[in-house]
This record gives structure tokens, sequence and C-alpha cells, in this order.
């Protein structure tokens, strides 16, 4: 699907950027932002400061999030006079070279000439630096905007049109071939919240930063550093294309992999059941992922009466909704007797209530609730080698609006 090309305003160098001082937060003893993290360690931290300049080059303009492993801001690169985002790790993350900066030098490595490539978050620069107590890894990125998980939840409804899923759905399968088929990665952590907006829009950049330089975020001072409260970036304008992100999970396709992944209630049959994998499970991923975005809730919840979630009972959801599973299919791990019978029935199955796509798709009716089922069908198989491929559901019919 084609995607306008925004029109960039050229903006003036400003080198060292003047910064108001920001309001404290109204109680010094509250924590903030990463310091509610159940395993926040000060220490593993380094403490970024706005204004500052990292590697002569990237000045902070203002946080924009953080993470167990990582604060991320907005920054100007002065030298070529454009925003990026700077992605600072702790220092748990100082392996000689972690996952992520090796995936996207992979990229790098790779033709560009994919139409998927442009839809793959890629590095524009990393580099090491030395904090009060260790080292630090960082990451520069362009910057993106809010995730679908976002975008999903500023609609009152909580659900995706039906054009707007189609538009992001040609966009990630496009990234997904080119991650499964020129890279040979297998992402295994695919949701709405690592799924960004492009900016097309700059002008949402230079408001943040207008913003953050007259009206400061508010902190909190501690003994060795400043939490900063993270800024929302405005409203674009225009929409950017969704872009994959968040590649620290990923896997590589020609290794044998057996170990656990994915999120709980997107996790494949095959990797419940502790079979080898592949990359089907990417595509399973992004089936239920649909659902969360259409439909507004999860298609397997995987949840005793006790609301902990459950083996049995996500594999008893999979078997109301798809039937049981190939006994083929069965074979392939001895955990699999854990559950189901020797004609793969489900052993002491749980009191699920009866489930089916149909009924429980609530947004289409007629010829496309037909064509999107028969979609969604096409992913969510229990034999791995049953489900399509990202090239192959390019071309499906409701995927491109081919409704008769």
């Amino acid at each position: 699907m084609p995607i306008s090309a925004g029109i960039r305003r050229v903006y003036p160098l400003l080198p060292r950027l003047p910064y108001n001082k920001p309001r404290i937060a109204r109680s010094p003893q509250a924590k903030i932002e990463e310091e509610r993290l159940p395993d926040y360690n000060a220490a593993d931290y380094y403490p970024v400061n706005i204004g500052q300049v990292f590697n002569s080059r990237y000045q902070v303009l203002g946080k924009l999030g953080f993470g167990s492993n990582s604060t991320v801001w907005l920054s100007r690169d002065l030298q070529k006079n454009s925003y990026t985002t700077l992605k600072v790790y702790t220092r748990e993350i100082e392996q000689d070279e972690n996952r992520e900066i090796k995936i996207y030098k992979k990229f790098d490595q790779l033709d560009s000439s994919h139409p998927g490539r442009q839809y793959v978050r890629t590095m524009l620069d990393s580099f090491d630096i030395e904090g009060p107590q260790g080292h630090h890894q960082c990451l520069v990125h362009r910057p993106l905007w809010q995730s679908m998980f976002s975008l999903q939840h500023r609609n009152p409804r909580h659900r995706f049109t039906e054009p707007l899923l189609r538009a992001m759905l040609l966009h990630l399968f496009g990234a997904l071939d080119f991650v499964h088929s020129s890279c040979r990665l297998i992402h295994t952590d695919i949701k709405a919240s690592n799924i960004l907006s492009g900016i097309e829009d700059e002008s949402i950049l230079v408001e943040f930063q207008a913003a953050e330089a007259n009206s400061p975020s508010p902190k909190v001072i501690r003994l060795d550093r400043t939490i900063y409260a993270s800024r929302k970036l405005g409203l674009p304008k225009t929409y950017g294309p969704p872009v994959l992100c968040d590649f620290g999970a990923v896997r590589f396709g020609d290794e044998v992999n057996n170990d656990d992944i994915q999120p709980e209630v997107y996790r494949a049959p095959e990797v419940i059941l502790e079979m080898d994998w592949s990359y089907p499970v990417d595509i399973w991923n992004v089936g239920v992922m649909i659902w969360d975005l259409f439909q507004d809730i999860h298609m397997f919840d995987g949840r005793d009466p006790s609301r902990k979630y459950s083996n049995r009972y996500h594999l008893a959801e999979m078997v109301a909704y798809m039937g049981p599973p190939p006994v083929e299919f069965l074979q392939r791990s001895q955990e699999s007797w854990r559950y189901f019978d020797k004609q793969g029935y489900l052993l002491d199955p749980p009191d699920i209530p009866a489930l089916s796509l149909e009924r429980s798709e609530e947004n289409l009716g007629g010829r496309r609730k037909e064509l999107f089922l028969k979609f969604m069908r096409k992913m969510l198989q229990w034999a791995p080698g049953d489900r399509q491929s990202a090239a192959e559901l390019l071309h499906d019919p409701w995927l491109n609006d081919e409704v008769d």
C-alpha cells in the first residue's frame, strides 16, 4: 500500500539549546518513571540529563519513555541537524554486544531492495559510554510515533477499524517477510506495543522540543541523579507507515529453537508443547494479536478458575476454537501426552465454554466476515507447516479488500 511521502521542513541548526529548569515533582519521596519498576536498581541506569550531549553529537531534548533495560530520549543530531531517538541501556546489558545491536547491524549488511525493509526499524548509530557505575551501550534511531497499542486505545471502542487493520497488516507482513526470508530471523515477540507508527509530520518533534524548553517536564532529584518524567509526542497531521520494532528477543531461523518464548496469551501450540519451533510462531503471533486489535479481547486467555495461567486451559481454548490437534503434530513431542490421549483428545478437559470464530467475531457480516475468518484460519493452525507464510498472506483477498 503506497504511503505518501511527508514534506520535511528544514529547521535551523541549534548547536546547544538553553533549557529552563524543570519543575520539581510534588513529592521528592514519591517514586516516578523507572523507579516504579519492581526490579529497579538506580545504579543500573545511566543518569541522563536533558541538554546533555552524547558522543559529541546527540543532544538530549526530552524523555520519551523507559523500560526495564533502558531509557529512551528524543535527541538532536548536531552534525546532520536532524531529530533522533537515543536509547541508553542499563549496565546489565553490557555483554560484548547486545543481541539487538547485532540484529540491526545484520539489517545493514543485507540487500535494501526488499520492499519490507522500510517497515523494519533500523539503527543510525551505536556507541558506548562510561557511567558512574559501569559501561552502557547506546543506540540511535529515527524517531517513531506511538505504538499500535496506543493507537488502538485512542479509539473509544478500543478497536481498529477494518481499513486501518488491513493497512497495518500489509506493512507488517512485508516487514515479516523481510525478517524471515532475507534475514533468516524469528522475531518471537510480535505485539501491538512493538509496532510503532512512523513520523512523516516532523512538526510534532519541533513542538516537543519547544514544549520541553519552555515548560520543562517534572523531575525528582536524588542524591546521584535526576529522574525526569516522560513527555508524549503530539498528534501528527499525517501518520507514517507502521514499523516493526524491538528485536531484543530475536532467534536465528537456521538454528534449532525450542526454548520458551512469546507473551503467555500469544504462545503458539508448539511452544506450549515444548517442540522445536521456527518462523511460523511469528505467524501465529500475528493471528492472535489481530484479535486483540479488532475485537478488543484476547482470543486465548489461558487462565484457570483461580486466574493463574495454565497450559491445560490455554490448550483447551485452542481446541474449542480449532478442534482437536492432528495426532501427527502431537507426536513431535513427549510433552503432548501430558495433555492429550493417543487419539488427540484432551485428557481431563477443563470446563471451557463452546467457542467459535464465527460467534466471537463481532465487527463484520456477510462476505466480509467470511473472507476475514478464512484469513484468520490461514494463521491459526495447530501444525506450523499448515500456516501460510508472510509472503503468502500478503496476497490474501480480505487483506487486499477483494470482496466480491
